[in-house]
């Protein structure tokens, strides 16, 4: 029998306020591509409180992760959560099928490499419904201007780069010229919890050139 992750003392707190933001921007039926799912209770809180004409497609790449979410996604099964694939953000083209109306992405570009992030930005582009339909929602912290906008995230982004040197919070306006590129549009930034963003970008009309 697979083990389950543990919960997230995290997702428990920030799973509320980001479905109040993907409430308000997402559409009331479609499919969403959820990257990097972790312990599965963003997805399994979005999928029971958002509108039910969405269906939810969870993934993750680390291979045990993968296994501990299916097993939790098993234990309390939703008709409109699939079975998780396993999906690595750098490794293209992404390995689903059809068109998505929504991509989200929540706690991970900060602790991956940047090239993550760009992977990220070109899958999507990839996979989302196009003429601005398609929509890309990042969560996490960010920097504004090159500065953190509360101590608290200045350490964390210490903290993340003695673990690995290619990790780190990454800057607002660099992502969005970086999501610019890629064919992305920035529509709208909340401002979370614990000095969090939620960043909400559209797909353009045609590819980047």
């Amino acid at each position: 029998m697979k083990t389950q992750a543990p919960l997230s003392p995290a997702a428990e707190r920030n799973k509320g306020p980001i479905s109040e933001v993907l409430a308000d921007v997402l559409p009331r039926d479609g499919r969403v591509l959820e990257i990097a799912s972790g312990t599965g209770q963003h997805v399994l809180h979005f999928a029971a409180t958002l509108s039910g004409g969405l269906q939810w497609q969870p993934t993750e790449a680390d291979a045990a992760r993968h296994a501990e979410l299916a097993a939790r996604l098993a234990a309390s099964p939703q008709d409109n959560v699939l079975a998780p694939l396993p999906l690595d953000v750098e490794r293209l083209p992404w390995p689903v099928h059809g068109a998505f109306d929504a991509v989200v992405c929540i706690n991970m570009i900060h602790i991956a490499p940047y090239t993550a992030t760009a992977a990220l930005l070109r899958g999507a582009h990839a996979v989302l419904q196009g003429g601005g339909h398609g929509q890309l929602i990042l969560y996490g912290p960010f920097t504004e201007r090159g500065a953190h906008t509360a101590s608290s995230n200045a350490a964390f982004d210490v903290s993340l780069r003695a673990r690995h040197p290619d990790w780190g919070v990454r800057d607002l306006d660099e992502v969005t010229a970086l999501a610019e590129r890629a064919g992305f549009q920035r529509r709208r930034v909340v401002r979370m919890p614990a000095n969090n963003l939620t960043v909400v970008f559209a797909r353009g009309a045609h590819a980047p050139g």
